[in-house]
């Protein structure tokens, strides 16, 4: 007699591990660690970077599993979340909870305790606006969802600069804005190859309800105000000539991108520039990185 014998499944850890969504929490680390090395003329105390790293990916990866935890109806019909645990019913919701629970509390005790309470706080509001403010009421009830809610995802340098400074001053205001105006430009590259997928999810991303033409005309719409908030940096003193340099180059292809979408839109141009987006913002602030450490830079 034949016997199946079934695939077997990975522990609960690796699951929950799978539902932090790794890749995008590397971004937001990583983009926190620059605010950090910003915040201060010289290199930041390597035990508080340590801490403040370790905090906030511990907050980022429990606001993550409970972001996959809401949306287990809208990712089984997306084609790339359909696989995620939640979906094939190998995690349960309990178990979600009580990993994201212990997980997220342990990252906002070592930023309480090891780094100062203004991170804590401030860290903490990140995860409300993230988990319950986006994913919960604005996702699913108005195409401003990411202009919206982005204003959580542009907090990581924030957050890193409150670590090593302990307070907030215009300098990583002006990296919320960067990272904020890049957000609709990122999103809706997705969206907009992803349309039928939200419109069978239900989800009122502006391709569904305002047409591909509408969101491809914002799309290069964001992308030109993005440009300008990156120009911040250096018009403010912040950043010299090196990122300046960098800035130009890497916005005069996004906003090549941009404005191919507009006008002559495809699929695999779309493709092409959300992947795009993500090494964008990532050299971007790697840039920022290097002018920081290139006093020539400024002269």
């Amino acid at each position: 007699m034949l016997q199946t014998t079934l695939p077997s499944q990975p522990g609960i850890g690796v699951q929950f591990w799978r539902l932090t969504k790794p890749r995008v929490v590397s971004l937001i680390v990583f983009t926190a660690v620059i605010g950090m090395l910003l915040a201060t003329p010289g290199l930041p105390p390597l035990a508080t970077v340590a801490y403040a790293t370790a905090g906030i990916a511990l907050v980022a990866g429990a606001a993550a599993a409970f972001n996959c935890l809401v949306e287990q109806k809208v990712d089984a019909v997306m084609a790339r979340t359909r696989a995620r645990p939640t979906v094939v019913g190998t995690i349960s919701p309990a178990q979600i909870v009580m990993m994201a629970g212990g997980v997220g509390g342990l990252g906002l005790a070592i930023l309480w305790h090891a780094v100062n309470p203004l991170t804590m706080w401030l860290t903490l509001g990140t995860f409300v606006g993230y988990a319950i403010v986006y994913t919960v009421l604005l996702k699913p009830n108005t195409p401003q969802n990411i202009v919206i809610g982005g204003a959580s995802g542009a907090m990581p340098p924030v957050l890193g600069w409150a670590a090593i400074s302990g307070d907030v001053t215009f300098q990583p205001l002006l990296l919320f804005l960067i990272i904020f105006a890049w957000t609709p430009p990122h999103f809706w590259a997705l969206a907009l190859y992803r349309r039928k997928e939200y419109a069978k999810a239900g989800i009122p991303m502006l391709p569904v309800t305002h047409g591909e033409e509408y969101t491809r005309l914002h799309l290069l719409l964001y992308t030109l105000l993005m440009v300008a908030t990156t120009l911040l940096p250096f018009a403010t003193h912040m950043a010299g000539w090196f990122y300046l340099g960098a800035a130009v180059i890497l916005d005069a292809v996004f906003l090549g991108y941009a404005i191919a979408i507009w006008r002559r839109y495809s699929d695999a141009l779309a493709r092409k520039t959300f992947a795009y987006s993500i090494f964008y913002l990532a050299m971007l602030f790697a840039a920022l990185m290097v002018d920081h450490y290139l006093p020539l830079s400024r002269a």
